[in-house]
């Protein structure tokens, strides 16, 4: 028996970042891709990606025209895809949500634990996945319109601008946005992370630091 939630069952609407797979639901619905057609049509979810949906926040009225923001919507796939918080927002993705890159982009990095292709998204935007281990990079839980996800720290992120500046494709944007970020970093917690890196790695990191982060 399917319970509801408003206008959605509580598999759909409770689900992490409000996204599902036709998978999820295999225990719910016999046919679970027709039936989220159905509710697409009907205007409860939206569709991001072939075979996946986010359920509508529940002030918006069914039918009524909504996007999720484009870096919620890539976390949100990524949570459908690998679980709840496995998936970290980084890289350029992380300056956004960090205020490092004021305008909105068409592109954003997300950390995953195994190899991915890049995603175009159906609501707008191109999504670059980096495959890190989860425990080798350092985020905070943040609360988002859609639920909670995981993004990398003001330090994390400053480190991985400077390690990996081409990943998403816009080095000069990834440069301005470590330069936004070396001041609010915390030195201390700076220096734990650039000694746990390899050691070429933290030296390149540092003469970055030195020369055009001072």
């Amino acid at each position: 028996m399917k319970r509801l939630t408003g206008r959605l069952p509580t598999e759909i609407a409770g689900a992490p970042m409000r996204t599902v797979r036709p998978v999820m639901l295999r225990g719910l619905y016999a046919n679970p891709e027709k039936e989220l057609v159905r509710m697409r049509d009907r205007g409860t979810l939206t569709k991001i990606a072939h075979g996946t949906y986010i359920a509508k926040p529940d002030s918006i009225a069914a039918g009524r025209p909504w996007s999720p923001p484009f870096e919620e919507a890539a976390m949100a796939y990524a949570t459908a895809a690998y679980g709840d918080r496995v998936p970290t927002l980084m890289g350029i993705g992380a300056a956004r949500h960090w205020h490092a890159i004021p305008r909105a982009i068409a592109v954003t990095v997300i950390a995953v634990p195994e190899p991915h292709r890049p995603v175009v998204l159906d609501t707008g935007g191109r999504v670059v996945f980096a495959m890190r281990r989860a425990e080798l990079v350092e985020a905070i839980p943040v609360q988002c319109g859609l639920g909670v996800m995981r993004v990398t720290t003001i330090e994390q992120t400053l480190i991985d601008l400077i390690r990996f500046p081409d990943l998403g494709g816009m080095p000069q944007e990834a440069a301005t946005a470590a330069r936004a970020l070396r001041g609010r970093a915390d030195e201390a917690k700076l220096e734990r992370l650039i000694d746990a890196i390899p050691k070429a790695a933290a030296a390149r990191v540092r003469d970055w630091l030195e020369g055009e982060g001072a």
